[in-house]
């Protein structure tokens, strides 16, 4: 019971890290107006997410099928612990000097909440496709610099098409203060399309290990 106690606290303090990275990546993007810079430096939230082996969602999802039952316990913990960072650094931030983005935050998220779910889920379920070949690519890759530039531009990629990354809109909701039941529906369905996303091809590369 104790190790069982342990191991979870170990998930939960390091998805609430990934959380406050992402936090940060999010504010760095809304301290710009050149979206491609902010979408270049938003990129540092997931590589160090990567490189100190913190827990983020969208990077963890895309494993659920070549992993034990007990995964979905860790899958929900870092969920949990996701929120729980991202909703630090968004309400952090509106105590110092740049609570101006605030503003910036709230005409963002106006625009997912104008619109529909299908959209989102689509939307969502795109970004979960690139943000599980950005960390799977970082962990398997043996050229260097094609791990970093996954990273990098799985990262841009999906800030510039506007494809939705459901924790990096738990701190934008955060951030904006405009939690609601509405929120936490949208949440829900981005959750799920990153979900689908990432375990839809993540299936290859798991259909490709039975063949050998």
């Amino acid at each position: 019971m104790y190790a069982f106690f342990k191991k979870s606290l170990s998930i939960l303090i390091k998805s609430i890290y990934a959380g406050i990275m992402i936090g940060i990546a999010g504010t760095v993007y809304l301290a710009l107006e050149n979206k491609m810079l902010g979408s270049f430096l938003f990129s540092l939230g997931l590589l160090t997410i990567c490189i100190c082996g913190y827990n983020l969602y969208t990077g963890k999802i895309g494993y659920v099928l070549s992993n034990k039952l007990s995964y979905l316990w860790e899958l929900l913990l870092t969920l949990i612990g996701n929120f729980l960072g991202t909703f630090l650094v968004g309400n952090l931030i509106s105590l110092t000097r740049f609570k101006v983005y605030k503003e910036s935050a709230k005409i963002l998220v106006q625009t997912k909440l104008n619109d529909n779910l299908l959209s989102i889920f689509i939307l969502a379920f795109f970004c979960g496709i690139l943000m599980y070949l950005a960390v799977n690519n970082y962990k398997k890759g043996s050229d260097v610099i094609a791990k970093y530039m996954n990273i990098f531009l799985g990262v841009m990629t999906f800030i510039l098409c506007g494809f939705e990354h459901s924790v990096a809109n738990m701190f934008y909701f955060s951030a904006a203060n405009v939690w609601s039941f509405q929120v936490v529906l949208y949440i829900l369905v981005m959750v799920l399309g990153n979900s689908c996303g990432s375990i839809i091809f993540a299936l290859k590369d798991l259909l490709k290990g039975e063949e050998k």
